[in-house]
Formats: structure tokens, C-alpha cells, sequence
């Protein structure tokens, strides 16, 4: 087939590319902006496109599929040319359930922890040497990319996002994809510019419950209250419910945390708080209902690093560590914050935390930040202007957003890129923990000198 991607730029539209082009499709795309890596990942497989911009001519009527992506607009000049020829446009998520469709596909999904769940899932399956397709929305370890379609496997392991599927698909991702499986690790209300009250975003994981195959399981945390009123809502007596909690855990004097399951498994692990070790739990009942050899994952668990950029080490020395996390929901900036302190409470930690994506830059949505990061010794709490301006947002009043967070006159608000590396690089790394939380990068500000980057 020939697929053309409109906004291939995109993390999971490149690496949906890149898989194409490997199982032998003809690939193109366009996009008005590409960004490291997706531009040099697509420069070396010869898919970027010869320059930005969209070019309807080359929208033809030989093209067998579009797949458009989120960053494109309705009005978008490539779309509207597919749209006069008839062609097949589609999201991505409606494409991977079309080519995933005789696999038995797994879907994990939840406010947070979905991406973490997925990838250890698939980091143990690896190394169980059982084949697979996926989709997940983080690099990880021993994965060319995050996107897989050739495996002969009966299994599709597919992350379940609760946001839109594209410009024209109103419709969250995960409702698509129909699973025989399915995993929800946490509701807690966010993406405010679509979902405009905590009602209607948690309206979006009953709807899900609904997409699941007759006969099919769902395993879900217990901890997390408002999940467990979804569920006892659902009223699907065709179902199988399988639930999940954190498991007993200690620190041992090595540094790592022992986890203690019903079971009696024992499993250690580098991996640092309380959520993580309940990520690991929800990841081991999926490992169990597709047959997978316990003992084989917990031998394989114990060895997974994490995710990219989720609780990933960023730099680290004999007396500090510093790590990074795309936490940006008030629940996961909250629970990251206190499981690192919980790590190292002889340490001072600074949080640092971006405020990034629509809901976190929202008037509306602030209030939910109260005391997200009380469990740091320091915090500091940056956001760009020149977003605001991006989104479509009204400036915001820096000693709001304090009161927000809790209302300390300790919290440093920050504005600027270049006062943000100065600040940073003027903390003593001396038996400190440093954590920089963001769903984006700083505006690009660069930590790796002040931070000691090994």
C-alpha cells in the first residue's frame, strides 16, 4: 500500500511510520515542523519529507491511505485534497485496530501509569521470548521504536490514550481498539480543553469498559476511588474483573526495594516508589491471564530501567541523583514527588515542574495542583509565556499560581529559560535529589552542564 502521513512529525506518528516502511508499505508525509528525533529518525530511513510545509498536489488518487495525525487542523490544505478524491482517511489509532485486528490485543490505559504498564509488560514478554505487536508512547530499552506490526505473535500489546484521535475523530484513541484484554491503572481528571468537567473526562473510561470483547477481562487498580465507581457502574456481567493493589514493599540496604505479592513472589527492584512497584503489579496479572510464566517475569522485571523520561536518571553522582519525569497531571506530579523523597529522605529534593500542556496553563484547572509538590524540600514551578500565547490562553498572574500550589512563599516561579538554568545551576548537588518534571523540555533550556551529566 502507499500510506501518507499527514503530520509524520508526530512521537507516534513517526514510529507508526517507520514501522510501514519496514514491512515493506510505500511511505510519505508531510508535516510544517519536525522535531529531534522523529527528524532524524525519518532522515535515515529516507522518509523526511524534502521540506516542511503541506502540499496538496502531491495528494493524488494513487494514495491508498491517509493517516493524520493530531497537529494537523481540520482546515488542513492535504486533508481537504484527500477529502475531494474520496481517498481512505484514517487516525492512527483506527489503523492500528484495523491491522492489529487478528491479534489479541491488550489494552492499558488510565490517567497515569499506562505508559509505564505497557512498556514493563513488553519488557518481560521480550524477555520471555514471546513475539508481539505494540504501540507505546515511550522509547524503551532493547526497542528499535515504539511501534511494532510484523510480529507473527498472537498478541498486539496497544497503550490506550484517552485523548483525541485526530483533528476530524473526536473520539478518545482507546475506544478504537476493542480489546480482549484490558488494563486501567487510575482516573484523575485532565485534558480540560477537551473534557471540561471531571464528570465528562471520567464519562471517557466507561466508554471504554463498553469496547471491551464479550468474554473479555479487565484488570483494574482497587486503590484508585474513582476508577473503582467506574467500574461498579459498568454493569457488563460478561466481563471478567481482575483487581491489582501495591504490593508490600521495603527498602533494603543496597538501595533496592523488595516487592512482596499474594503469591508469595518476591521481586527486586532499582525502580523507586510506591506507584511503581503498583505498575509492576498491574503489569504481572497481564503476564498471567496471557499465560505468560510468572517466575519468567519476575526474573525479567527485575532487570527494567523504566520507560524514557518516566522517572528516568537524568545524571547522577556518589551524593545526588537527578531525575526526570513527563509527570504533569496533578496526581502523577504529586505521587512522583513524594515516592523520590520516600527514596532519599536524608536528602533535600528539589522539584522543579513544568507547567506545559493546556489543562496545567488553564485558570480553572490550577486549583488541582494544591500541594502537589509538598513533599519537596524546595520547589520551583516554571511556565512560558510565549505557550500561553501558543494555546490561546490569557497570561496568567505568577502569585495565582502560588496560591494554587498551596500558597508558600517559598515556591520560586519562574518565567524565563536562561533565570531557569541559572537557578538550577546555582543548586548544590551535595546530598541533594533533583527532580525536573515536564510533558515538554523547559523550552529547550539545557541542564546537562549544571547538572553534572554522566
Amino acid at each position: 500500500m502507499h500510506i501518507h502521513f499527514i503530520a509524520i512529525g508526530g512521537s507516534a506518528m513517526h514510529n507508526l511510520a517507520l514501522a510501514l516502511h519496514d514491512a515493506g508499505h510505500r511511505v510519505s508525509g508531510s508535516d510544517d515542523h519536525i522535531n529531534e528525533p522523529s527528524r532524524g529518525r525519518l532522515e535515515r530511513a529516507g522518509l523526511l519529507p524534502p521540506e516542511e510545509g503541506w502540499f496538496p498536489h502531491q495528494i493524488t488518487a494513487a494514495i491508498d491511505r491517509i493517516i493524520l495525525g493530531m497537529h494537523a487542523k481540520p482546515d488542513n490544505p492535504e486533508l481537504l485534497r484527500a477529502s475531494e478524491l474520496g481517498l481512505t482517511i484514517q487516525s492512527y489509532p483506527e489503523f492500528l485496530h484495523e491491522i492489529n485486528a487478528q491479534k489479541k490485543r491488550v489494552v492499558i490505559g488510565g490517567s497515569h501509569g499506562k505508559t509505564t504498564i505497557t512498556s514493563m509488560l513488553m519488557h518481560a514478554l521480550r524477555g520471555t521470548n514471546v513475539q508481539f505487536n505494540y504501540m507505546v508512547g515511550a522509547q524503551l530499552e532493547g526497542f528499535e521504536r515504539m511501534v511494532e506490526l510484523q510480529s507473527e505473535g498472537e498478541w498486539a500489546i496497544l497503550e490506550g490514550d484517552e485523548y483525541l484521535s485526530s483533528p476530524i475523530d473526536r473520539r478518545p484513541k482507546f475506544l478504537w481498539y476493542e480489546p480482549e484484554v484490558a488494563l486501567l491503572s487510575s482516573i484523575a481528571w485532565d485534558h480540560i480543553n477537551v473534557f471540561p468537567t471531571e464528570a465528562e473526562y471520567a464519562e471517557q473510561f466507561s466508554l471504554f469498559l463498553k469496547t471491551v470483547l464479550p468474554g473479555g477481562v479487565v484488570v483494574w487498580c482497587q486503590e484508585n476511588t474513582r476508577l473503582a465507581e467506574i467500574i461498579a457502574s459498568c454493569g457488563r456481567k460478561d466481563l471478567n474483573w481482575v483487581t491489582y493493589q501495591t504490593p508490600k514493599h521495603k527498602t533494603l540496604p543496597d538501595g533496592l526495594s523488595e516487592l512482596t505479592f499474594p503469591d508469595g513472589a518476591i521481586i527486586h527492584t532499582t525502580l523507586v516508589g510506591a506507584h511503581n512497584y503498583q505498575n509492576i503489579a498491574g503489569a504481572r496479572e497481564l503476564a498471567r491471564i496471557m499465560n505468560v510464566n510468572l517466575s519468567a517475569f519476575d526474573s525479567a522485571i527485575e532487570h527494567f530501567k523504566g520507560a524514557a523520561r518516566r522517572l528516568e536518571t537524568f545524571s547522577e553522582g556518589e551524593r545526588f541523583t537527578v531525575y526526570r519525569d513527563f509527570a504533569h497531571a496533578p496526581s502523577k506530579v504529586s505521587a512522583t514527588t513524594t515516592a523520590v523523597k520516600a527514596a532519599f529522605p536524608l536528602r533535600k529534593l528539589t522539584a522543579v515542574f513544568e507547567l506545559h500542556t493546556f489543562s496545567s496553563l488553564n485558570a480553572e484547572f490550577l486549583p488541582t495542583y494544591a500541594n502537589a509538590l509538598e513533599a519537596a524540600d524546595e520547589a520551583i514551578v516554571f511556565y512560558s509565556p510565549a505557550v500561553l500565547t501558543q494555546k490561546g490562553l490569557p497570561a496568567l498572574d505568577p502569585e495565582f499560581i502560588r496560591s494554587c500550589f498551596g500558597g508558600d512563599s517559598s515556591l520560586q516561579i519562574i518565567t524565563d529559560v536562561a533565570e531557569l538554568e541559572q537557578v538550577i545551576g546555582s543548586v548544590s548537588l551535595e546530598h541533594r535529589t533533583i527532580l525536573l518534571m515536564s510533558s515538554g523540555w523547559f523550552q529547550g533550556a539545557d541542564f546537562s552542564s549544571s547538572l553534572a551529566l554522566s
